[in-house]
């Protein structure tokens, strides 16, 4: 072999082993960019950004075409090294042939582009969409051909991808691999909003025993009193009964009334006429659904009822908006009521505290799909009305309980417990 065939040859190997890089890199930058920027980037009319979506939707093709191009590549180059090892060399070019190709091909071929393409799968995706179009619309007839082989031998696939799950997963990985709190928060609140969709009202509202109401007999001073020494800016109103909710009043509804009447009959008021009707919707509506509702109807204050029309509790805008972002608290605010901390370590804590707001709190992870409070999860662990002074432990915690109003658990001592699951009296 003469010089000048030499030096063909390997420009021959370097120039396939230059092809069998670019579709090594376009493999797994095609397959590694984000479809989230790939879709922002087409919807901004960004033409090669389109392209790579329309090979990301068929996939099998994609693949079949790089690996026909990546395999011939690799078997010419190879073939071409060892007929060149042999003439030289004899029989032993064989195996200097398969070595050196091996690490040629592994380190300048394999390595060096995945890790480049890996490192940079956006912008070299991009780069690279208009050959890689070529390259499939060329090879379309053999990779059809490969594919109707493999499914004939393997059936087709019926697996699917589960998007939530997939999504789920970045969200956490991100957050993990976040040092900073504002970018854990940031993690928690994305999968809050995925998880509207799979809690319900019943688990965030405030519950019936709990919400306070204005009774609509009363005199108008002592509603004004009650609601200036109250937080909150709505109010149920009810008639004879306070699960007979007939309307809400809104605290600048009030003012306004109060504001157009003059000194002498400021009192003189019907606080019927100044409640708006009242919003029901069911329990067991999804808080995605919720907040949607609240949106289009432009309101933030709603009753809840049970599938028989009984009053359940309330839930508002500002519920569902904590739900992703955490407790929003104002001027007016407190610490959760009901929840009362011990100097031993431990709470005392109302019964009818929903299990959600311990949760955040005290940052538990109390199970809330039998029961929405704490009082319902000791009566659904327990499988019975446990007497005062009773203690128990499951989900690690300790329970005892307090008070008990007839069959009601009012109060109960909450602490951390790192035990096994059991009860004592």
């Amino acid at each position: 072999m003469d010089l000048l065939s030499a030096g063909i040859i390997i420009c021959v190997i370097i120039l396939l082993i230059c092809l069998s890089a670019f579709f090594s890199s376009a493999e797994t930058a095609l397959t590694a960019a984000s479809d989230a920027r790939m879709r922002q980037l087409a919807r901004k009319g960004r033409k090669r950004a389109q392209i790579v979506e329309k090979l990301r939707k068929n996939r099998e093709r994609l693949i079949g075409a790089i690996l026909v191009g990546n395999n011939a590549v690799n078997v010419l180059a190879s073939s071409i090294a060892t007929s060149a090892a042999i003439s030289l060399t004899g029989e032993s070019g064989v195996a200097v042939a398969t070595l050196f190709m091996t690490v040629l091909l592994v380190l300048f071929a394999e390595v060096l582009p995945k890790s480049y393409a890996i490192n940079h799968a956006d912008e070299f995706a991009l780069r690279i969409a208009y050959p890689v179009r070529v390259l499939v619309w060329l090879l379309t007839p053999i990779t059809a051909a490969i594919r109707l082989i493999v499914v004939s031998i393997l059936g087709r696939s019926t697996t699917t991808t589960d998007r939530e799950d997939e999504l789920r997963g970045l969200i956490r990985l991100h957050a993990e691999d976040t040092a900073d709190e504002e970018g854990r928060e940031t993690g928690a609140m994305l999968s809050s909003v995925l998880d509207l969709g799979d809690i319900t009202v019943e688990e965030i509202m405030t519950h019936r025993a709990a919400v306070t109401s204005l009774n609509i007999e009363d005199r108008p001073e002592d509603i004004l009193s009650f609601i200036l020494n109250s937080p909150h800016t709505r109010h149920p109103l009810y008639s004879e009964s306070p699960e007979n909710i007939v309307g809400i009043v809104h605290v600048k509804d009030l003012l306004r009334q109060l504001h157009a009447q003059t000194d002498k009959d400021a009192l003189d008021i019907d606080i019927a006429q100044i409640a708006t009707e009242p919003y029901f919707v069911p329990e067991t509506t999804q808080l995605f659904s919720q907040l949607q509702a609240f949106r289009s109807r432009r309101e933030h204050f709603a009753v809840v009822v049970d599938e028989y029309g009984d009053l359940r509790g309330i839930v508002t805008l500002e519920d569902i908006l904590e739900e992703i972002v955490g407790d929003i608290d104002d001027e007016h605010d407190t610490d959760l009521p009901g929840l009362t901390p011990q100097p031993d370590g431990s709470y005392i804590v109302d019964g009818t505290v929903t299990i959600r707001d311990i949760n955040r709190a005290l940052d538990l992870e109390l199970p809330d799909d039998q029961a929405s409070t704490i009082a319902g999860l000791v009566l659904y662990e327990s499988r019975n009305i446990p007497r005062v002074g009773q203690e128990f432990i499951f989900h690690k915690m300790g329970f005892r309980i307090r008070k008990r109003n007839h069959n009601q658990i009012t109060s109960l001592r909450i602490w951390k417990q790192n035990g096994s699951a059991g009860t004592r009296t």
